[in-house]
């Protein structure tokens, strides 16, 4: 696992655009009393959605799936028509309580059109209003749909993985452990796998860093039921204990992330598994750096790493 940069120290090693980027943010913080609201929250994921670069064409399409009870857009290739392709179902972050379909457009698209393969982004229910396990429950069955009728939505029944960010990683290495039939792989981006993780990436990067300590509580405390333990593996698989059997998985994380040590913890764990996990630290880079590459060129160029090892994967046959 990585050592945990200390706070002072970690400015220096950041990236010069990602660390102007912060400042602002922390700028715009002071100007805020208290702590931020569920709707400061859910503007502030909605608003990093104009950080992103510009995605590659692609073709969308939105629909509603699991008769008719979850909603999700459809991304693919240009010019891939009816195919029998490799495919993504994609769970976006925010903490379960925000982001949508809207503030992960770029970066399913560009996953899509990069990565080689369709991406089906899964528009759950969102917390506070739908608790736990509500967001599971949708993508259960927006995942149960599309592995039972594959060839309806163009999918390679044996090339379909899954992926998300932050939370929505957190959600789709859940579903993982319980899919209805075998995944091809895993993509987990920044995954947060233990909502009130004591690490040392945590501990170290505390506030001061996009996604806080502060932020991590309050988005628990919305997601959350009363008798429902940060530690239950269906909310913090780390702590599941068994990892044999799962899908091989393709996990990213950013060096200045206070999340990193629990991407790194379940990449380790899977390999002592037996099974094939590539961990890639991304040097200099923060937390959602592949929705950033719009302002940081090398948060891109990260992305574009993401996207390129997802390509290879399935050519490897993933």
């Amino acid at each position: 696992m990585s050592e945990a940069p200390d706070g002072a120290n970690a400015r220096l090693g950041v990236d010069p655009r990602a660390r102007r980027f912060l400042d602002l943010i922390a700028a715009g913080a002071r100007r805020r009393d208290g702590a931020p609201t569920l709707a400061e929250l859910r503007a502030a994921t909605n608003g990093l959605a104009t950080f992103a670069a510009p995605p590659p064409p692609v073709e969308r399409r939105d629909d509603v799936i699991a008769g008719d009870r979850v909603a999700a857009r459809f991304y693919a290739p240009p010019g891939i028509g009816d195919a029998p392709s490799p495919a993504l179902v994609y769970f976006h972050g925010g903490g379960w309580i925000s982001g949508g379909i809207a503030s992960h457009d770029a970066i399913c698209a560009t996953l899509s059109a990069r990565g080689a393969c369709r991406v089906i982004a899964v528009d759950y229910r969102l917390a506070p209003e739908h608790r736990f396990p509500a967001a599971l429950d949708d993508g259960r069955a927006a995942l149960r749909a599309i592995a039972g009728r594959p060839r309806r939505y163009g999918v390679d029944p044996q090339r379909l993985g899954i992926a998300g960010d932050s939370a929505g990683a957190n959600l789709a290495v859940v579903l993982a452990r319980e899919a209805p039939a075998p995944l091809a792989l895993q993509l987990l981006l920044c995954p947060v796998l233990s909502p009130l993780a004591r690490t040392a990436s945590r501990e170290a990067l505390a506030s001061g860093w996009l996604i806080e300590e502060a932020t991590m509580a309050a988005y628990w405390d919305g997601y959350g039921v009363p008798g429902l333990s940060p530690d239950d593996p269906q909310v913090a698989p780390l702590a599941a204990g068994d990892f044999a059997g799962l899908p091989p998985a393709l996990v990213h994380v950013a060096e200045f992330d206070p999340l990193r040590d629990e991407g790194e913890l379940y990449a380790s764990a899977l390999a002592a598994a037996g099974v094939r996990a590539e961990l890639v630290v991304h040097a200099g880079l923060i937390h959602h750096f592949y929705g950033l590459g719009g302002i940081v060129p090398a948060a891109q160029t990260a992305f574009e790493r993401v996207c390129d090892g997802l390509a290879r994967a399935w050519a490897l046959g993933a």
